[in-house]
């Protein structure tokens, strides 16, 4: 059977002058429907790089990303900007909310910009806003949020196109440890609540350690970890 996101052999090399980088090594990976995988590593390592490659923010130098069986290197432009806006959710080390739209604009406008009426958009912001515990806080701009706050809207926002995949760049690293604790709890509960399959970069260990199976990125190889 077909696992929902199928990874292999990803090549990523950058060239400088006459040098090049070999940043990812033949990297394969499959996800299931509704599984969380956290991948850690040093700075540097690729891991940044990976997730850009599956989200159709950056393109390896050979190698196949399919998602539902889909190939994603041979969308077209138009075609690869639909699969970020449905397919995927982002979510980063900074949370980039719009400083100039409430929490609950910025949830809903992904929705909207993919052609939802503004009211259907809206009013999953809103139950989006409830299931991150911040009901109370849509017309609240970014400025009057504190960090895990404005973090759980980003997470939010992530959700509001019911994409397949989940994916989280570092998602704690700006918060303390009770923010973090909190913002990673409402993470994983997107595998379990939303269905959704989670891929997190992470170099916190508290964070990594909450995800059904664990990988390295070391010298541009991913290796599956052995959790005892």
């Amino acid at each position: 059977m077909e696992k929902l996101l199928s990874v292999d052999n990803l090549v990523k090399n950058y060239t400088s002058g006459t040098e090049t980088l070999q940043i990812l090594k033949g990297v394969s990976l499959k996800i299931d429907e509704g599984v969380s995988a956290a991948i850690t590593g040093r700075s540097g390592s690729g891991k940044s790089t990976l997730l850009n490659i599956l989200g159709g923010l950056d393109k390896s130098d050979s190698g196949s990303v399919r998602i539902r069986g889909m190939e994603i290197a041979g969308l077209s432009e138009k075609n690869l900007s639909l699969y970020r806006s449905r397919d995927v959710g982002f979510i980063f080390q900074f949370h980039y909310l719009l400083k100039d739209f409430t929490a609950i604009e910025n949830v809903m406008l992904p929705a909207y910009m993919s052609g939802a009426k503004k009211k259907d958009a809206m009013g999953k912001a809103r139950a989006l806003l409830a299931d991150v515990g911040l009901s109370d806080r849509g017309d609240h701009f970014p400025s009057q949020l504190s960090g895990g706050e404005r973090q759980r809207v980003a997470v939010a926002r992530s959700l509001v196109n019911d994409p397949a995949v989940i994916l989280a760049d570092e998602p704690t690293g700006n918060l303390d440890s009770v923010n973090s604790g909190m913002v990673a709890e409402i993470l994983y509960d997107t595998t379990t609540k939303w269905g959704k399959s989670l891929i997190v970069v992470t170099h916190d260990e508290k964070v990594a350690s909450r995800a059904h199976c664990r990988y390295a990125l070391e010298d541009g190889v991913l290796k599956r970890l052995t959790i005892v």
